[in-house]
């Protein structure tokens, strides 16, 4: 059994949450610079132009890339094999959201009782934690700013199993063309199929994690996700909404078992600004 002391796992978090907001990981940035290569429209290459320099910009003066610094989503890996000591899991998890928002100058944007008074908790806390129990004696962290503006675009249908693949493309079609501009494109685009209610957004989360490019390992998954990128960058949304052939950078699907009955489908939208960073402990 190896332990890990709360505090390691504390300044752990506390980094990835700055540097995340303030680096864009190479496979992010290399799929900007292959659609600058490939946007049909002058006022879209402009504005990919302008979202590069941007990103290139928050990491020389070490500022955000986007204002929006978003929920902490934190994905976790958690060795069987390990111990926790000198205080509980979530919430050194908590500590290391509080500190990383408040040391690294970033918009703290939780409020608490989203219906009733929507006060800000001032630190960006709590984290949405996702946590999986693996072999091993180490902890697995990423973390994942997700902005409310790509967010909020986000969405589930629970589709007749006789829907299927084409009441997939339907479904995706549609709440992309319906988002528009609103989640700042280029867009990522994770689905998640299968499962039930709550492991069909999962997924679709976690389908962002995925390095843009690299496809699903199942054929009919893959072609699946090459097809609906062409059809989502035919809609001419364009970067930033302003019209062009880059709608999208990607498409990524997950998939897991459904009940007979079923054919859960979530859609997860990120913008352009796909961040994340990993660590092991």
């Amino acid at each position: 059994m190896r332990e890990i002391h709360a505090n390691q796992i504390i300044s752990t978090v506390e980094r990835l949450c700055i540097e995340s907001n303030i680096n864009l990981p190479d496979d992010v940035k290399n799929a900007l610079d292959d659609a600058l290569k490939m946007e049909s429209s002058p006022l879209g290459q402009e504005i990919l132009k302008d979202i590069i320099k941007n990103a290139e910009i928050a990491k020389e003066k070490n500022i955000p890339i986007c204002q929006d610094t978003g929920f902490a989503v934190v994905f976790l890996k958690l060795g069987q094999d390990v111990r926790i000591t000198g205080g509980n899991l979530v919430d050194a998890i908590n500590e290391g959201v509080r500190r990383g928002y408040i040391n690294g100058y970033l918009r703290k944007s939780i409020v608490t009782d989203p219906f009733l008074t929507r006060k800000n908790t001032k630190d960006n806390t709590p984290a949405i934690i996702h946590t999986e129990i693996v072999p091993g004696d180490k902890i697995n962290i990423i973390l994942a700013p997700k902005g409310g503006g790509s967010e909020n675009m986000s969405a589930l249908r629970m589709l007749s199993p006789a829907d299927g693949v084409e009441g997939i493309k339907r479904f995706v079609l549609e709440t992309v063309d319906k988002a528009g501009s609103n989640p700042c494109p280029p867009i990522v685009v994770g689905i998640g199929v299968g499962g039930t209610i709550e492991v069909a957004t999962l997924i679709a989360k976690k389908a962002l994690l995925r390095p843009l490019g690299q496809h699903h390992p199942q054929p009919e998954v893959a072609d699946l996700e090459r097809e609906l990128l062409a059809e989502i960058n035919k809609l001419g949304i364009g970067p930033q909404g302003f019209g062009g052939s880059t709608t999208a950078l990607a498409v990524h699907i997950e998939t897991f078992p459904a009940h007979i009955a079923s054919l859960p489908v979530a859609i997860n939208i990120q913008c352009h600004v796909a961040r994340h960073m990993e660590a092991e402990i």
